[in-house]
């Protein structure tokens, strides 16, 4: 055990419960901090909140890991299949949840990371956040707001890099996990590739135990594969 702590934020989510699970199973850890809306107050969409954790955190040991497991595709809004589908409601809600979101959490949340160790900052994205792997279209508010997150996630690494050499900043895609999120979209997944979030939450955990300096800023599949920008 080390005393080095963790911070995951959307702990309440499918995902984010079974990081924090697997987070406290390992011997990485001494504190796994679980931060989530219905847990303990902190709403993505408020920056004040966002801030007011940061600075409760700022009172104990740095963390060398903040985990943004937070994200929306559908809940009462479908993703769009066509351009006439789109609608700044939508938009604008996806952008603030999957893309500002997890920005305010990097203003806040960054400046606790340690800068004499290896030290990370994720968070949840999506292969079809990719430009350059777009080969069918629709689903135009959510593409848009992860692409969005993949540059600002490759922004934060640039800046990051000139104050925390040993950082690292990644994006990570979990695959199609049983979860909330994806049961709407689940007919045709072959069975061996939809994921239990605590398999899932295993792999993202094991590739970022992989990744150096070298790979900030960039978004990679469970199975490790750098997903093309």
């Amino acid at each position: 055990m080390t005393d080095q702590a963790a911070v995951v934020i959307g702990a309440s989510g499918g995902i984010g419960s079974a990081i924090v699970e697997a987070l406290k199973a390992s011997d990485h850890y001494a504190a796994v901090h679980a931060l989530s809306r219905s847990g303990t107050g902190l709403d993505l969409t408020d920056e004040a909140s966002v801030a007011e954790a940061a600075r409760v955190l700022a009172e104990g040991p740095s963390p060398s890991l903040i985990f943004v497991a937070t994200g929306v595709l559908h809940h009462g809004q479908e993703p769009e299949r066509t351009y006439k589908a789109m609608t700044a409601e939508h938009l604008l809600r996806d952008y603030q949840v999957n893309t500002v979101g997890p920005a305010m959490v990097a203003r806040h949340f960054l400046p606790l990371l340690p800068r004499d160790r290896r030290a990370i900052f994720a968070a949840l994205s999506a292969r079809v956040g990719s430009i350059g792997d777009n080969r069918l279209g629709g689903w135009h508010s959510y593409r848009a707001s992860k692409a969005a997150l993949n540059m600002i996630l490759k922004i934060l690494a640039i800046e990051l890099a000139r104050t925390h050499p040993q950082a690292v900043v990644a994006g990570l895609h979990p695959g199609t996990v049983d979860t909330a999120l994806s049961v709407p979209f689940q007919k045709g997944v072959a069975a061996d590739k939809l994921f239990t979030a605590d398999y899932s939450a295993g792999r993202l955990l094991a590739v970022l135990d992989g990744l150096t300096p070298a790979d900030s800023g960039g978004v990679f599949s469970w199975d490790g594969a750098r997903i093309p920008e």
